[in-house]
């Protein structure tokens, strides 16, 4: 059992708060990188495997399941056509983020990246970039952050975290001679 910190109150959960699915087993190298964001967050998430093509029942019922199952986002990964995240989000009202896969059978990844993001109105899905399931981790959390202090108090230290990254990119650059009028 886990707790979570919701407007500075506590609350008790039995689960997840963020499903990852994906189309199939070889999702999983890109879509673990979801996962390992959260856990960064000190969000841990389900993880497996729906296909919307071979498992329509079992895609429904993780749909319309997962609400009642303390789910608060449901990430998807999905390749080729890509019908995944967008027959999740038909299914539920919880917030689906979509990620395109290049797969095997991909047409270089363009197949996905338009099956999710032109999705007809009424059934949105946000979309990640290709390949993007790290940004999907980090959007989870930022909706659950919305609830939840700790998490957003994570994700604080995350973005400031890659500031001093950056800033220290700066002055290795500078360290190599070039010049840089802006950071005088």
């Amino acid at each position: 059992m886990s707790t979570q910190t919701t407007n500075n109150k506590q609350q008790t959960t039995n689960g997840p708060l963020v499903g990852i699915i994906m189309g199939s087993e070889s999702d999983l190298d890109i879509m673990t990188g979801a996962a390992e964001m959260l856990r960064q967050f000190e969000v841990e998430p389900e993880l497996t495997i729906v296909s919307a093509h071979r498992t329509p029942e079992r895609l429904r019922e993780y749909a319309q399941q997962a609400k009642n199952r303390g789910i608060k986002v449901i990430i998807c990964g999905a390749g080729g056509a890509a019908h995944l995240p967008g027959m999740v989000a038909a299914n539920t009202i919880l917030p689906v983020i979509g990620v395109p896969v290049k797969s095997s059978n991909s047409i270089d990844g363009w197949d996905s990246m338009l099956s999710i993001l032109q999705m007809p109105y009424g059934v949105p899905v946000a979309t990640v970039a290709l390949n993007g399931a790290k940004n999907a981790g980090i959007l989870a959390a930022q909706i659950l952050a919305l609830h939840d202090t700790s998490i957003a108090g994570k994700l604080e230290a995350f973005k400031e975290y890659q500031d001093d990254i950056v800033m220290e990119s700066v002055k290795n650059v500078s360290r190599l001679g070039f010049r840089n009028e802006f950071d005088r």
